[in-house]
């Protein structure tokens, strides 16, 4: 077996397992799970039609490009969000779909990084844990770059010395940020791109949060934006990742796409023909659909809206937090231990949260993620709700 295999560290949600063992939760609350960023509001139809009314073409082995319909629908969506010049996203050149964006955030680690100069691959910290794996997969050392709260949430990208950026292959952004809801702006991406072509490696931007904002005049930038104002016409060092999972509300639709420079799309499509990865037709068919309709888009956010609205209003009191400007999380500190606070809120409470200290990594003695907890606005309204009422008396017993 491949020895890096023994490097990877148990999932989050596996931590959280062996935390609450032992814990006997009160028989009469139901349980309420906000631990998993896992959508519960309703696919809409459209995309559910489309599936089935496709699923004749399962008879077809689908290829890795994809069909053009869905290409040219995602480049129309493309164009239209990060408002760039007519034609600028060629379907063709810039565009991949991928069966999920984890799925591609870690392959395309295994594609990019080379062998030689004691490669690193930096990421936020705390992370999706996917970026991990796939840098000590690829043979790569993971670098963690702390996301503190008087930085907003946001690396310090000026903190890292040059000899760190020179022997950087890939960097990882994720921007709205899992878990804080943090949104890089246009100078900030435009800086990390100008760092790219100094130090010539490839930034991957996890944007899989982007359509869930809180302020309807103020959609989050996105990497292939930053490109294009900067005159950086053919995308250079870039990729991006966006999925239908949390826009669209169809995780089981395992469908995304990757885009960005022609070369670096070209390159990764060379790697995924023999990964054996193409989209089924049904699914292309579906995510044609959903790329090509912002009503149900629109919609989910107001849901997302009202959620945060009404648990910030119970919680803060006692638990001083605020509303992210994008996400679905909340990150706010605990008065004890957040492992503690975790395993007493199940067993006290038959509500589970994730641990902040299993979203991060402890370097040089400081783990980012201490003493914060996450909590997924995903479930219905009066679910946060109750939620929200039962972290707040077990905060008031403390």
């Amino acid at each position: 077996m491949n020895p890096a295999l023994g490097l990877l560290q148990p999932y989050p949600f596996e931590k959280l397992n062996a935390l609450k063992a032992g814990c006997v939760p009160p028989r009469d609350r139901q349980p309420i799970a906000l631990y998993i960023g896992e959508p519960k509001h309703p696919t809409p139809g459209l995309i559910t039609e489309a599936l089935i009314a496709h699923l004749h073409t399962l008879s077809v082995y689908p290829n890795t490009r994809g069909q053009p319909a869905l290409r040219e629908a995602i480049a129309r969506w493309l164009t239209g969000r990060f408002a760039l010049p007519a034609g600028l996203v060629d379907p063709e050149r810039h565009i991949l779909p991928v069966n999920g964006t984890r799925e591609a955030l870690f392959a395309l680690a295994q594609a990019v990084v080379g062998q030689g100069r004691s490669p690193l691959v930096l990421m936020p910290n705390p992370f999706y844990q996917i970026y991990e794996g796939a840098a000590l997969l690829a043979g790569a050392q993971p670098h963690f770059l702390p996301c503190r709260a008087e930085h907003g949430f946001i690396p310090d990208f000026d903190a890292v010395d040059a000899a760190t950026w020179g022997r950087c292959q890939l960097l990882y952004i994720c921007s709205p940020a899992n878990p804080s809801g943090a949104v890089m702006g246009l100078d900030q991406l435009t800086r990390l791109l100008e760092l790219a072509q100094t130090h010539d490696f490839v930034i991957a931007s996890d944007e899989c949060y982007s359509e869930l904002y809180l302020d309807e005049s103020a959609p989050p930038p996105g990497l292939l934006q930053a490109a294009a104002a900067m005159g950086n016409d053919t995308f250079e060092h870039c990729i991006c990742f966006h999925s239908l999972s949390k826009r669209s509300n169809a995780p089981g639709l395992r469908s995304g796409f990757v885009a960005g420079n022609a070369e670096l799309i070209e390159g990764f499509f060379n790697y995924r023909t023999y990964h054996g990865c193409a989209m089924a037709l049904p699914t292309q068919s579906a995510s044609t659909a959903a790329w090509s309709d912002e009503g149900h888009v629109r919609a989910n956010r107001a849901l997302y809206r009202e959620k945060f609205s009404a648990v910030v209003d119970v919680l803060d009191p006692v638990l001083p937090v605020t509303a992210p400007p994008a996400g679905f999380y909340l990150w706010p500190q605990t008065p004890i231990p957040d492992t503690e606070f975790v395993r007493r809120l199940f067993a006290e409470e038959h509500v589970t949260l994730l641990p902040g200290s299993f979203l991060s990594r402890t370097v040089d003695g400081f783990n980012p993620g201490a003493d914060r907890v996450r909590l997924a606005l995903v479930p219905p309204l009066d679910e946060c709700l109750e939620a929200a009422w039962r972290i707040r008396r077990l905060v008031e017993r403390l």
